[in-house]
């Protein structure tokens, strides 16, 4: 068996309020990681940020690694726990920012980076869209990151669980009045790829959005091993077994069954 515990922080960011935004993940951090043991805390979508930042954004983004990052670091390490979150990001043109996930482990060391593939309605304005569908290797097993509204497009996670994903990490900010096909995506996208799916949605206001939260950890069989029904500030916490992922899939052939070759207009333009 090959059990670890995961947790989906279900959190508030204060719009462009970054120090503020990154106390208050540290808090929730000490908090989930002493209330029980646990291996992996995800937190949702631009946490530390907020999502309608607009023009702002450039000047909040930050190269990774750099201070946000090195701060969640820090305290991943302290207490042993791997953690993934989202930002905004930028690389050597300092014009060209990506919505982006990190992935810290318990070392403190930076294991993955991945910047959201699908940007939706006014992302498209402020960001860059990522081109790269990596796997991560960790210490308890291989992750694959998805932010939001990647969650839309089974692409994403097919993808990811052909490198060998056996977790799928979401960082999300979805918004009301579409709670149902939130539950929707992510039973759909445990159930086809027989992968489990930790998801952590925010909650809260912003101008034009209501976020509803519903944090939640879902199994390869479609079981909600934890959720955060209410939408208010909290986290969602299972022990899952990650050999139950290789056990399903040959029960079910899910993957071994597939006919790739007849598959080409998935890859056509629209």
């Amino acid at each position: 068996m090959r059990e670890i515990t995961v947790a989906a922080v279900q959190m508030k960011p204060e719009l462009g309020r970054m120090e503020e935004n990154l106390i208050k993940m540290n808090e929730f951090i000490t908090r989930v990681a002493t209330e029980q043991p646990v291996d992996l805390i995800v937190f949702p979508e631009l946490v530390t940020t907020g999502y309608e930042v607009g023009p702002r954004f450039p000047q909040l983004a930050q190269r990774v690694p750099g201070p946000t990052v090195n701060l969640v670091a820090q305290r991943a390490s302290e207490l042993g726990v791997h953690v993934a979150f989202g930002m905004v990001t930028k690389e050597k043109v300092e014009s060209i920012i990506y919505n982006s996930a990190i992935l810290i482990g318990p070392d403190g060391d930076l294991i993955g980076q991945y910047h959201k593939m699908h940007l939706r309605g006014e992302e498209r304005i402020a960001f860059r869209s990522g081109y790269r569908i990596n796997a991560f290797q960790t210490a308890f097993g291989t992750v694959g990151l998805m932010i939001g509204w990647d969650l839309a497009f089974p692409e994403v996670a097919r993808s990811l669980v052909l490198e060998g994903t056996e977790l799928l990490v979401v960082c999300a900010n979805w918004e009301q009045p579409h709670a149902d096909e939130w539950r929707t995506y992510l039973l759909a996208r445990a159930y086809e790829n027989a992968v489990f799916v930790a998801a952590a949605n925010r909650v809260g206001e912003e101008p034009s959005y209501t976020f509803f939260g519903q944090s939640s950890i879902v199994g390869p069989r479609g079981k909600v091993y934890a959720s955060v029904e209410e939408p208010e500030e909290g986290y969602a916490v299972a022990r899952i077994d990650l050999d139950e992922v290789r056990q399903v899939r040959e029960e079910t052939q899910i993957l071994q069954c597939r006919q790739p070759t007849a598959y080409r207009a998935v890859v056509r333009k629209y």
